[in-house]
């Protein structure tokens, strides 16, 4: 990879001293390699934990339902889970573990922070069981084998273009912040136009960020953990992992929201 533009700006610098361009091209093909079976670890968590929860939350036995949405009859686990005040603490504790990851990152080591994202990811499939109750479940079948062919091709994108995607990152993140603005917005006044308005924004930034989050990790392990190895590298590999697994359950989201059959 000794061809990648020089003047990428790196938070950790230029690396002092030649880097061999042999070594650098395995450790970076492991580097990734390491994202991206966490990342799939962590979908898998989050995926198994979705489903378990969605089944011991519904039953075929109305005789057996605690309540019921729609022709879904809930158990008490379920009325629980989707009912109750309690539904907010998994909605927003995913969030909480991504700041704790996130800012507490340099300060752990690296087995606990692999083990906070394994947490993170079951949380997040809790948060997202109820996806179940709303959408057929083939519909969201497909929509998740296109958003991983989509994930594929942009991550690719990001991992072999030579085009420096540095400036693009400071207008996906405005962008960003925009949807999540609009999204609380529609909260309250319940706008489908707003709420198509932000799925089709919303895949188009984080397509963006996944093309731009590749890149980035790529170059910041050339330029700074190619060097460092050990618990650094292992840190930054699992907290890249956590950015590419946002863009794809945004992704897979907001894909839901515009493709997804209502059940």
């Amino acid at each position: 990879m000794s061809d990648l533009d020089r003047n990428y700006s790196s938070p950790f610098g230029r690396v002092a001293g030649r880097v061999d361009g042999v070594a650098v091209d395995a450790g970076l093909r492991a580097y990734m390699l390491k994202i991206y079976n966490y990342m799939t670890i962590g979908l898998a968590i989050t995926g198994l934990a979705a489903l378990g929860v969605y089944m011991a939350a519904v039953t075929t036995d109305p005789s057996a339902a605690a309540a019921h949405i729609g022709n879904t009859y809930l158990t008490s686990f379920g009325v629980a889970m989707y009912v109750s005040p309690l539904k907010w603490l998994f909605i927003f504790a995913p969030l909480v573990m991504v700041f704790v990851i996130s800012f507490g990152i340099q300060r752990l080591q690296p087995s606990t922070a692999q083990m906070l994202f394994w947490v993170f990811s079951a949380l997040m499939g809790v948060s997202l069981s109820s996806i179940f109750l709303v959408y057929t479940h083939t519909s969201i079948v497909r929509v998740f084998f296109i958003t991983a062919a989509s994930f594929g091709a942009l991550s690719l994108y990001g991992y072999s273009t030579k085009r420096d995607m540095t400036a693009m990152g400071s207008f996906l993140i405005m962008g960003l912040f925009g949807i999540v603005i609009a999204s609380v917005v529609n909260l309250f006044i319940a706008s489908t136009a707003l709420q198509f308005v932000v799925s089709v924004g919303g895949v188009l930034v984080f397509a963006g960020l996944t093309a731009w989050d590749t890149q980035r990790l790529k170059n910041e392990y050339i330029y700074g953990y190619a060097s460092a190895g050990g618990a650094v590298a292992e840190r930054a590999a699992i907290t890249g992992a956590l950015s590419l697994y946002l863009n794809f359950i945004n992704l897979f989201t907001l894909l839901l929201q515009l493709l997804g059959q209502r059940d």
